[in-house]
């Protein structure tokens, strides 16, 4: 039987979601745990990787398992979380059909990166601090360039593994959140190291290092070396994976 397993995590101390040798990493933890509940070898697929310390409050993965008799998914995912580290969540487990994938079968993603604008000593790890002033409105001019398909080269890493960058935007922008902002981007898929490119980009824009028309006249150039550096991780989450009609079941 397949299931899909959605979860939440703070990446602060993973090597990101994907399995490497020697390193800590959420797919590595979840394996384990899984196979420790289960008593059976499991290999999870998620819906995408996100990077050394990246975070997710909504994450994907699919794994393929016979439960033990009178163990519910239900009974499983409570299980699961009292094996997981504190850091990550198992939120929801169920079944699904036999051919679904976590990662073909998502349609659309949302990141979000938070910046706050004075220090916060709960949010050191999951928010950038920016303590001079930004120019919102030119940073929300340059994302609205974002929206609609393009070739993304100029905002992804060097040796990026894609045989292609093009991606359809359906929104980029940026939002009041509690203490600063919160830049909102959702997309049918991402190339590598795209969104933290991206947003230490509109950040040159705020910091009036660059005007919303370079910004785009960048992004139309798909080239990569002219564009600024990439945000820290610290503030970047895996927030939201949407998919089709009948592969998720409504929740109960």
């Amino acid at each position: 039987m397949r299931y899909f397993l959605h979860l939440a995590y703070d990446g602060t101390r993973y090597h990101g979601w994907q399995v490497q040798r020697g390193a800590l990493t959420v797919q590595a933890e979840l394996n384990r745990c899984l196979a420790q509940v289960l008593r059976q070898p499991i290999g999870c697929q998620g819906s995408g990787r996100t990077d050394t310390g990246v975070h997710a409050s909504h994450q994907v993965a699919h794994f393929d398992a016979e439960l033990p008799a009178g163990m519910s998914p239900e009974l499983l995912r409570y299980r699961l979380h009292r094996a997981l580290p504190r850091d990550i969540a198992p939120l929801r487990l169920h079944a699904v059909a036999p051919a679904a994938n976590a990662r073909f079968d998502a349609e659309r993603r949302t990141y979000e990166y938070f910046v706050v604008t004075r220090p916060d000593p709960f949010r050191r790890d999951h928010a950038l601090l920016v303590d001079r002033p930004l120019d919102v409105a030119a940073m929300n001019a340059a994302a609205a360039c974002l929206v609609g398909q393009f070739d993304f080269t100029s905002f992804s890493k060097v040796k990026g593994a894609e045989d292609h960058y093009v991606c359809c935007c359906y929104e980029a922008g940026w939002h009041p959140a509690p203490g600063g902002w919160v830049f909102r981007i959702r997309a049918n898929r991402f190339v590598r190291g795209m969104v933290r490119l991206v947003v230490g980009t509109l950040l040159d824009v705020g910091r009036g290092r660059m005007t919303p028309l370079q910004f785009q006249e960048l992004l139309w150039a798909q080239r990569r070396v002219d564009t600024g550096g990439a945000a820290a991780a610290r503030g970047l989450f895996l927030s939201r994976v949407e998919y089709g009609p009948g592969v998720v079941p409504a929740a109960e």
